[in-house]
């Protein structure tokens, strides 16, 4: 693979070179090393990109389109499905040889077909019903779930084919929370566009808005400065440990065991509380930006941050026990909703559904990245891959989080929280853990407006095991491994 990128033209994108491969290289690119890891695929007006993993390299590559295709990666890596279906959805290019043809986020009612292609075909007509796959049995009953449930759930459709209330197999559409936030993000300078990506996923607010703010700055070449860099750390820390109390207390609420919901939602409460006094807003919207980070903590907010992690902190292990000593717990969590390890590795699943299954990815450690550069931290990591797997392991992170705040409130860096970033031409790759896992954005600018950008939400990678998960399960167990993995629907309809 090393030989044949090489051998490959070079385009400049920071902090990786993106390669540009022949057809027939691209076709024949993730044959050659198993290991290799799709994380993301995405297109823009002449080219299909994607993103590789090979253990710390990080490796963009591209290919042309001729007629508007390109090869398929779906035959080799089964993650490219959903990838090449949006593709075709928002650009027009179809992939040859693909292993699912059907639409993904276009549900027959967009005005125009291909809107980001540079000429949108205007549609006429009705829309098609969804499609789903065949089963190959007349004997099953069908459950179709969604897309509007009578709760504050995204929209999402599950399909379920099931014998009595043993399930096999569950398929789910998804695009009804399409927003066009590609296209509302072109044509805008980074500054502009980062309220756009801070609100794909609005539990992942920090999160995103650091992976875009870090692929802006590197297009731009300009670096934040260190104390924006601890800022960004400690936001994101908050919100980690805010959505994993969230997560534990659905996960007990699903197995009909409301008192650690009710006290993981008190706790979840106060920590947002105390990032609405330090930086502005519960979820702390538009407050990281590219060149930095909109305002400065302010001045009793770190205080304010200590007394609520130190909550979270005295009431983990009580809960932890709860959880652990309550035998109702474990016959509906242990065993349930199991993620194969060679399967979680196959979709290169990271967060807690990969490390759950043993997959241990965690790019605060993995690429070093201020402000993580320097601090060691231990990434617990499990391998039954079952819904209680995932539960233990959200423990374990709180408790991680918890102990990097404390290191940083009691030493953040003096000077500036923002720099601002020059009207330039570039193309970047910007990085961020988030609570779900690795997240991941790719932009061109053109004068110091975006051309071209994708951000890649973890969900993308964890929805199709959620469908895996549910073999072989019962029905009733659908909220329960569905909130175990609590995977993001709007992060994923863009």
């Amino acid at each position: 693979m090393d030989e044949l990128l090489l051998a490959a033209t070079a385009e400049t994108c920071r902090p990786y070179p993106r390669r540009v491969l022949e057809p027939e290289a691209w076709s024949h690119l993730l044959t050659l090393e198993p290991a290799t890891e799709l994380l993301a695929m995405w297109a823009d007006t002449i080219a299909v990109h994607a993103l590789l993993r090979s253990g710390t390299q990080i490796r963009p590559v591209s290919v042309l389109t001729r007629a508007g295709r390109y090869p398929a990666l779906s035959p080799h890596r089964p993650a490219a499905a959903w990838f090449e279906r949006a593709i075709a959805d928002l650009w027009g290019h179809r992939a040859d040889g693909a292993s699912d043809e059907r639409p993904w986020l276009d549900h027959g009612r967009w005005t125009h077909a291909a809107p980001l292609s540079p000429k949108p075909v205007p549609r006429a007509g009705m829309a098609e019903p969804p499609q789903f796959l065949a089963v190959g049995s007349d004997d099953l009953h069908q459950h179709p779930l969604g897309p509007i449930h009578g709760t504050f759930a995204e929209p999402a459709h599950y399909r379920v084919h099931a014998c009595g209330e043993h399930v096999v197999s569950l398929e789910l559409r998804l695009g009804y929370a399409h927003k066009g936030t590609l296209g509302l993000m072109r044509g805008k300078s980074p500054r502009a566009a980062a309220r756009f990506a801070c609100r794909l996923s609005g539990d992942s607010a920090v999160a995103h808005a650091i992976a875009f703010a870090r692929a802006a700055e590197a297009a731009t070449g300009t670096d934040a400065p260190p104390r924006a860099h601890a800022l960004r750390g400690v936001m994101a820390e908050i919100e980690r440990i805010a959505n994993h109390l969230g997560d534990i207390g659905a996960i007990a609420g699903a197995a009909a065991f409301p008192l650690i919901t009710s006290r993981t939602a008190v706790h979840r409460e106060t920590l947002l509380r105390a990032a609405e006094v330090a930086f502005g807003h519960r979820l702390m919207m538009d407050a990281v930006i590219p060149g930095g980070v909109a305002a400065d903590i302010a001045a009793e907010g770190a205080q304010t941050i200590r007394v609520a992690i130190e909550a979270v902190a005295e009431a983990s292990a009580p809960l932890a026990r709860l959880y652990d000593e309550s035998g109702s717990l474990a016959e509906r969590t242990v065993g349930t909703g199991r993620t194969p390890p060679e399967l979680v590795a196959r979709f290169a699943a990271g967060g807690i559904v990969g490390r759950a299954a043993g997959r241990a990815l965690d790019v605060r450690t993995l690429l070093g990245s201020p402000p993580y550069d320097g601090l060691a931290f231990k990434i617990p990591v499990l391998t039954a891959g079952d819904v209680d797997a995932r539960v233990q392991l959200r423990f374990a992170e709180i408790g991680s989080s918890i102990e990097v705040l404390r290191r940083w409130l009691g030493a953040l860096p003096d000077g500036a929280v923002s720099v601002p970033l020059p009207m330039a031409s570039g193309e970047g790759i910007g990085w961020a853990e988030g609570f779900r896992g690795d997240i991941w954005h790719w932009l061109r600018l053109d004068g110091g407006q975006i051309g071209s950008v994708f951000p890649r939400d973890p969900s993308w990678l964890q929805w199709p095991l959620l469908e895996a998960a549910m073999r072989d399960a019962e029905v009733t167990d659908l909220p329960l491994i569905a909130a175990s993995f609590n995977a993001s629907v709007s992060g994923v309809d863009l």
